[in-house]
């Protein structure tokens, strides 16, 4: 056989065997049926489908991001979107404001599992913003657009040496969707939530005309957004404090065991100013890991671990590990590496869909690929697998204060027990608006995130999560608005606080705009 018909046969002969594997998946998927597949091999189509096709989605959305800021093209367009929104709105009016106003962004982009029929029946305003507009060293600014993703903020920052103080875990985690829902990382023990690092918003009102506001101008309206959820004007920009960067985190491992050790231990840590960094993973109701991490230029080489590598294991089956052999631990990360290191495993959620994702040899072989988008998870679940996710899955954050930890944690386990729990301290100041302590000072609350599949006996997910609420809401806690909510319009306006909302909604003229907060957010009041 001549050397170029051998080439051409060896470099045809994956692609046939490709081609054969799919042409089988599809007779499968004709046998069977897709609702089964999706149900009940779902990793079958992740990986076939979802996994190349979010692998493009990053790909396409980094390339533009980055040539859009090199032909610095987004400032100029950015007044003419603006206008572009001002007038769909002026229109709405014109045409006598028939339905309430929204995004005309898809339901399936977002993060939250909750899907928004409102989008079907409300008056869509399409906002193409996606740009990070500029960034000021000199005053420590970043103006971003609303679409703007964590993934895009990291990859820019930290390339000029530079980090925003709070930069929640996700990639596809939204500025608009962390300002006007809510946003945590494990460095809020210091900064606050995502809300408090920034300085300013630009918003179009309900009757189209354009405001910015801040701590000093129009202050009520500053205050006001932050978890309002689109329903007091359409956010068009935003400024935000970013902060220098360095090259790796200097990480601790410290495995704890006995609840009240852990509460201890992680309340010492939360409050020490020299932690940039805290977080607790908690495996059992006695078990947990606590790191801190600080900010450092210096590495041990022998100490580095750069755990966002695509065939590292899954970074909170590697934290397990200092559980299991019960030992300290110190590690050298790199930054943007420790900003995402639950992003490849989506915490722990990732193993429910690729039961073998974090077996090794499919880290090194299709690694690289993961994780798949949650928005294309979202768009293939159908409404069946959504039905059983919600009735057999909890995905949810409460937030309250740190001294209620321990009565927290064991209400946690009795409700629904989900393990592995995820810990995030976070200062929260005494400031107007929908979230604020009880008394009028800074309080040390935490973030108690839980996710995945309950092991109490008979869960029944609205009775369980009901149960779970009150107790929030019993200790002045929060929901984080993109979880399912099960609360009545009593219940709701009781953990939040709505005074200041409600005045503006009134002032601004949204109640024809825009539905209020608790009919777009809770399942009693959604159809």
């Amino acid at each position: 056989m001549d050397p170029p018909r051998a080439a051409r046969r060896g470099t045809m002969e994956p692609a046939v065997s490709l081609a054969v594997c799919a042409l089988l998946f599809l007779l499968w998927v004709r046998l069977k049926g897709l609702e089964f597949v999706l149900i009940h091999q779902r990793w079958v189509f992740v990986c076939l489908f979802l996994l190349p096709l979010s692998l493009i989605f990053d790909i396409y959305y980094y390339v533009r991001a980055w040539v859009v800021f090199k032909l610095n093209s987004a400032p100029r367009l950015h007044e003419q979107r603006v206008r572009d929104i001002q007038k769909q709105v002026r229109e709405w009016k014109e045409q006598g404001s028939k339905t309430f106003m929204c995004t005309g962004r898809p339901g399936w982009l977002t993060i939250s599992l909750r899907v928004g029929k409102y989008k079907k029946t409300h008056k869509n305003i399409m906002i193409n913003l996606m740009d990070i507009l500029e960034v000021d060293t000199e005053k420590q600014i970043v103006r971003v657009e609303p679409l703007v993703s964590m993934g895009q903020v990291t990859a820019l920052l930290t390339s000029i040496g530079w980090t925003l103080p709070v930069l929640p875990e996700l990639d596809d985690l939204t500025v608009g969707g962390l300002i006007m829902g809510t946003g945590i990382e494990s460095s809020s023990h210091k900064y606050g939530l995502f809300q408090h690092i920034c300085t300013a918003y630009e918003l179009v009102l309900a009757d189209g005309s354009f405001v910015r506001c801040t701590p000093t101008e129009n202050s009520d309206l500053f205050y006001a957004v932050p978890w309002s959820c689109g329903t007091l004007g359409f956010l068009v920009a935003a400024e935000i404090r970013i902060i220098p960067a360095k090259k790796y985190v200097k990480l601790q491992f410290e495995p704890v065991r006995g609840l009240e050790a852990i509460c201890e231990k992680f309340t010492q840590e939360s409050q020490r100013p020299e932690n940039h960094f805290i977080e607790g993973l908690l495996y059992s109701l006695d078990e947990a890991v606590i790191m801190t991490g600080v900010m450092t230029d210096e590495a041990e080489p022998s100490k580095l671990n750069s755990i966002g590598n695509y065939y590292k294991p899954w970074f909170f089956k590697h934290v397990e590990n200092y559980l299991k052999t019960n030992q300290v631990g110190l590690e050298y990360v790199p930054l943007r590496h420790y900003y995402h290191r639950h992003t490849r495993s989506i915490f722990w959620e990732l193993q429910d869909i690729i039961p073998f994702g974090n077996n090794p040899i499919f880290r090194y072989l299709f690694g690289w690929m993961v994780p798949p988008k949650i928005s294309l998870l979202k768009l293939t679940q159908g409404e069946t697998l959504r039905k059983l996710y919600e009735q057999h899955h909890v995905v949810q954050d409460m937030l309250v204060p740190m001294k209620c930890l321990p009565r927290a944690l064991n209400t946690f386990h009795n409700d629904i027990h989900v393990y592995p729990i995820w810990l995030c301290p976070f200062i929260l100041p005494s400031q107007p608006g929908l979230v604020h302590p009880k008394g009028d000072e800074t309080e040390l609350y935490v973030d108690i995130g839980a996710y995945g599949e309950p092991r109490v006996k008979h869960f029944e997910a609205r009775s369980c999560m009901r149960q779970l609420e009150k107790f929030v809401r019993s200790v002045h806690g929060f929901q984080m608005l993109y979880a399912d909510c099960y609360m009545n319009r009593e219940e709701f306006w009781e953990m939040f606080d709505g005074s200041l909302y409600h005045e503006l909604r009134e002032k601004l003229g949204c109640q024809d705009a825009f539905p209020e907060v608790y009919d777009k957010i809770c399942k009693a009041a959604r159809h």
